[in-house]
């Protein structure tokens, strides 16, 4: 099938190789001609995927009119941040028949809509949704790894299983698009606050209890969103909350590794080139709880140290001691 995969970050250019090495013509849209001209040249994304080489297969363009033309299979994989914009810029020219899938992780930090809504609303198509434990630098090598894919009709669900399924990129098929997509964007805030404990020296008990208690505050609010429970029991709940919160890979972690010494927010993100959507979506994250009614203790706290400058000792010393409760609450 012609596919096209829209970003050309990281996650992007690891999906397209996915694709490629399935025999599908992919093209690859990115908005920058300098990295599209780069990667040409050199055979490597060396701004997001530094160290992998590119199949000379995959086609790079700017022009979004040639980079969907034809594409039976359409990926989104934009940052949240750029995912509305870009989407009214393609609108025009995604077949009408075309299968759409979003990989983006993520809140919008205005409406606070997932990703998949956003497209849905925007496109005025079903959009579908793949997520779970699939870092860029290990797909893009062909380290075996396994996601989901959610969609409302079963049956595109595993059109899109198909597309992508090989020996080292299982692919297991859910309805539940809600939970999937949450799963995927939630996490990466507990992951902030997963670095923000060993850039602070704390150990694995540490972690397990944020983790623990992280995955039963995604699963709250998911489920006030519609979410089934036992999704977040998945490869696109708890599978990507570990990885995300225990990988040297993840910027997420990263950048509360650095938050954790002491680095401002400032220093640590005007020298990263790759996006960490913790950052981005713990105020929407908290915002949409808030409007809820839902308690979010752990995502409130990177809010306060992400956004408010809080001190994160502090933010420790006020999770521990909230009031004494039991851990399966009604």
């Amino acid at each position: 099938m012609k596919t096209a995969v829209i970003g050309d970050g990281g996650w992007g250019s690891a999906l397209a190789m996915v694709l490629d090495r399935n025999g599908h013509e992919t093209t690859v849209w990115g908005p920058f001609e300098e990295t599209r001209a780069m990667i040409q040249l050199c055979g490597e994304n060396k701004t997001y995927l530094p160290g992998v080489q590119l199949p000379k297969s995959l086609r790079w363009t700017t022009d979004p009119a040639e980079a969907v033309e034809g594409a039976g299979l359409v990926v989104l994989v934009v940052p949240s941040r750029f995912y509305k914009s870009t989407m009214e810029v393609f609108k025009p020219y995604i077949p009408a028949d075309a299968l759409v899938v979003s990989a983006t992780k993520g809140l919008d930090e205005k409406t606070h809509e997932r990703m998949s809504a956003v497209a849905e609303r925007i496109l005025e198509r079903p959009v579908a949704v793949l997520s779970g434990p699939s870092h860029a630098e290990e797909v893009a090598r062909g380290v075996p790894c396994a996601v989901s894919i959610a969609a409302k009709d079963h049956a595109v669900a595993v059109q899109i299983q198909e597309l992508f399924v090989n020996d080292a990129f299982r692919v297991y098929t859910l309805d539940d698009v809600v939970g999937v997509e949450l799963g995927g964007a939630l996490k990466n805030v507990i992951a902030v606050a997963a670095g923000i404990g060993d850039g602070m020296g704390y150990g694995d008990n540490s972690k397990a209890a944020l983790m623990t208690r992280g995955i039963a505050e995604i699963t709250r609010l998911g489920v006030a969103l519609g979410a089934k429970p036992e999704t977040f029991s998945g490869l696109s709940g708890i599978g990507d909350l570990m990885v995300t919160c225990m990988s040297k890979h993840s910027r997420n972690r990263g950048v509360g590794e650095r938050l954790g010494k002491g680095e401002s927010l400032e220093q640590i993100m005007g020298s990263m080139k790759m996006v960490a959507e913790g950052v981005w979506n713990c105020q929407a994250a908290k915002e949409l709880a808030d409007e809820l009614g839902i308690p979010v203790p752990i995502t409130a706290e990177v809010c306060a140290v992400v956004h408010g400058g809080k001190n994160p000792r502090e933010a420790v010393t006020d999770l521990m001691q909230r009031s004494p409760k039991p851990e399966q609450e009604p």
